[in-house]
């Protein structure tokens, strides 16, 4: 089957920035919705017409990918909010309450990128912004989309999810 807008593919690619080190690997073939919100816009295009077994080196620019870094999206909250456990890794879902960055987006997913004694640096930029990528991907499997698949956007696979 040829890949089309709302059919499902199993992908396994490695993603790697353009220094070549592996941001990522996926061994085992995961599903995508392609004409949904599971993947890029330039992956769906550069996938139209293929089937399985096709292998293709893709070179995404940020603004093509996962977007520009935003220093708007950096905050800094009092270090009491959070758990005494909290270290630079951790991700939360909107601000912790009682945050006092009252211009920070509710609905961003927050990386804390440093703990200090006093405050905690909160990161609402996706971990991939700002950097041009190297996707070689192969294309395991095509199928026709479900009702219900093609009804939500999605598969339920995150890791491209647009929105």
């Amino acid at each position: 089957m040829e890949i089309t807008s709302h059919c499902v593919v199993a992908l396994t690619w490695t993603l790697k920035d353009t220094l070549g080190e592996e941001l990522d690997r996926l061994d085992e073939p995961v599903e995508f919705l392609v004409g949904g919100k599971d993947l890029l816009a330039k992956i769906e295009e550069a996938l139209q017409g293929h089937e399985p077994g096709a292998r293709l080196d893709l070179h995404l620019e940020p603004e093509d990918a996962f977007g520009d870094y935003d220093e708007q999206k950096v905050f800094l909250e009092p270090r009491d909010l959070f758990p005494a456990e909290v270290e630079e890794g951790m991700t939360y879902e909107g601000l912790p309450p009682g945050a006092t960055s009252a211009d920070a987006p509710k609905d961003l997913m927050y990386t804390v990128t440093e703990v200090y004694p006093e405050h905690v640096v909160l990161d609402g930029n996706h971990p991939l912004a700002g950097i041009a990528l190297r996707l070689h991907l192969k294309v395991e499997a095509v199928r026709e989309a479900t009702e219900e698949e093609t009804g939500a956007g999605t598969v339920g696979t995150g890791f491209f999810r647009i929105g």
